[in-house]
């Protein structure tokens, strides 16, 4: 393929591989946490990072990176010690950080709010090499993190109080989460870019969740669907000269409405299976997840529908 032969296509396949790695792997605690919302935050916090670099000419990713893990810092500090209700402190950061970023960037050089574009929404052509360096460097963090300390983020993630009184440190590994978010948009914003980063934080999570509750299952199959729709929308996009970012999400979600369609009759094909097995077993009840077998809360989707986020333990 002509593609691969690109040196530009080259390093533009491998960052997309790792943002298909890192973000599903971060987003997964993020969604576990209802906290789905925070990369869209620290991505607009990225954004003032962006414009400092302009203005510094400095480069705009490592810029970035300083600054979205401040945000994310600022973040936790306001949810553990504000007034302010988190959602309000969210959207002040929101807003602050796309403000911050439009004043510098116009403040910067003259063609910065052309490279700008590039970073909102993502593109093939300013992949440098030195930016794959980088993102190499902050992937290897995210997946050391995300895997390495996997047990302890999913008790975090389900539920602080017991987390707090097995022994953990609740705060330490809730930091961590954001600083790892913040690491992650930074590796995302080239590819996909910062307006649209948070959906492949979600989105391969939610596809994943539509046929497991298995927080193993679930990690491993939103980081399949992650790798697939990087892979498959920066493809498409080079053959038809589409912006990466949005091509990338709108596959993210075709992949995530076939995945419910298909779930549905899998778990009738499933609760008949184990009906014709054990004949004289009692009926299922409304509530229960015929594919893990568990009770679930049920949100007024009909029997088998879990709530949202509901995961269990099983081979974490």
């Amino acid at each position: 393929m002509d593609m691969l032969q690109s040196a530009l296509m080259q390093r533009a396949l491998l960052a997309a591989v790792l943002v298909g790695i890192t973000a599903p792997a971060i987003g997964i605690y993020l969604v576990q946490r209802r906290q789905a919302l925070m990369g869209d935050g620290i991505g607009h916090v990225a954004l003032t990072g962006v414009g400092l670099g302009f203005l510094l000419s400095a480069s705009p990713l490592w810029t970035a990176a300083a600054v979205s893990v401040g945000g994310a810092i600022v973040m936790e500090l306001i949810r553990w010690y504000g007034r302010t209700r988190g959602d309000v402190a969210l959207a002040m950061l929101f807003y602050g950080g796309m403000a911050g970023g439009v004043v510098l960037t116009n403040l910067a050089p003259a063609g910065s709010n052309a490279n700008l574009t590039s970073y909102l929404f993502g593109s093939l052509s300013t992949v440098s090499p030195s930016d794959v360096v980088a993102v190499c460097v902050l992937a290897g963090f995210v997946v050391l993190v995300t895997v390495g300390l996997r047990r302890h983020l999913f008790a975090v993630s389900q539920d602080e109080e017991y987390a707090r009184v097995t022994g953990l440190p609740v705060r330490l590994l809730n930091l961590l989460v954001a600083v790892t978010a913040a690491a992650t948009v930074t590796v995302a914003m080239r590819i996909v870019g910062l307006l649209l980063v948070s959906a492949l934080m979600v989105i391969p999570v939610a596809a994943a969740q539509q046929l497991t509750r298995s927080f193993a299952f679930t990690f491993a199959g939103a980081v399949a669907i992650g790798v697939v729709t990087t892979l498959g929308g920066t493809t498409l996009s080079y053959y038809q000269d589409l912006p990466p970012g949005g091509t990338i999400v709108l596959l993210a979600i075709g992949v995530f409405v076939a995945l419910s369609l298909l779930a549905a009759p899998l778990a009738r094909r499933q609760a008949r299976a184990k009906a014709a097995a054990d004949p004289a077993g009692c009926p299922l009840e409304a509530g229960t997840d015929v594919r893990s077998e568990e009770p679930v809360a049920d949100v007024g989707g009909g029997p088998g529908t879990a709530a949202p986020g509901t995961m269990t333990s099983q081979q974490t």
